[in-house]
């Protein structure tokens, strides 16, 4: 798939990972629309890139439906808008739940189902699902945000195979602890000991690789932490004992509490 010329819709524009994505489509020549829930926040971005933007609150269904509707000649969907979750799910009201599950998991889903119709009749097209390592192993205080990447994971694959031979292609890109962005730049968190990161840079390369090679999956994070949640998700007992007290138990528990307020 050439992003160059193509009209591309990417969420979670105004995030730091979505600006770098921005970026490295705006290099690459595609014709961004950028969207986000408050427009004082994408005008500069989109100013920078030279993109079209369309305001839009996630967690509405009518809202996903009018940017739909407004973006209906994308080529490229990169879904890559997503709520922390994070914290004990008997914290959660649920309203709260139902925010997270609309804006990590329907969104994608629906945005997927309402512009894919026109790139199959094309010929030509690609969805990009960025989700997370998280989608593969399960951590204590992610139970909701487990829950959304593990959806995203089981519909991306679903759907890449329902859309095989049509032209358009299906990708699902999983980052793992990413430094300069997300979680860590918002809750001044550290990762656990001996587990290195990954740049926002590395993230956008691997999306636009996944577009333009139709990759399956593409798991972005160091040799270790791939081995590590291969693991954990063939053995999630054995898994969920080793992860008991350690560092990344503590650094789950640490970001939890910081984003309390962002539900």
């Amino acid at each position: 798939m050439r992003i160059a010329g193509s009209t591309v819709l990417l969420t979670g524009a105004t995030g730091g990972l979505g600006q770098t994505i921005a970026r490295e489509l705006a290099v690459r020549g595609a014709k961004l629309v950028l969207t986000g829930r408050r427009a004082d926040a994408l005008e500069p971005i989109a100013a920078e890139f030279g993109a079209r933007t369309v305001t839009a609150d996630l967690a509405d269904p009518d809202q996903v439906d009018d940017l739909a509707k407004a973006c209906a000649d994308t080529d490229i969907l990169i879904a890559n808008a997503a709520l922390p979750s994070s914290g004990d799910l008997l914290e959660y009201t649920p309203a709260q739940i139902d925010r997270a599950l609309a804006v990590n998991l329907r969104t994608p889903v629906m945005l997927a189902r309402a512009l894919a119709p026109r790139m199959v009749d094309a010929g030509r097209g690609h969805i990009a699902i960025v989700g997370s390592i998280s989608g593969k192993t399960a951590t204590k205080s992610s139970s909701l945000y487990n829950a959304t990447k593990f959806g995203l994971r089981g519909f991306t694959l679903g759907f890449r195979q329902d859309l095989h031979g049509t032209g358009v292609g299906v990708s699902l890109i999983q980052p793992g602890f990413v430094r300069d962005a997300g979680m860590f730049a918002a809750t001044g968190a550290t990762p656990p000991a001996g587990i290195r990161t990954v740049s926002p840079s590395q993230v956008a390369t691997a999306v636009v690789r996944a577009v333009e090679r139709d990759l399956c999956e593409v798991n972005v994070a160091p040799v270790e932490l791939r081995l590590l949640s291969a693991f954990a998700g063939q053995f999630p007992a054995i898994a969920e004992r080793f992860q008991r007290g350690s560092a990344a138990e503590r650094t789950v528990s640490q970001i939890a509490a910081a984003q309390r307020d962002r539900r």
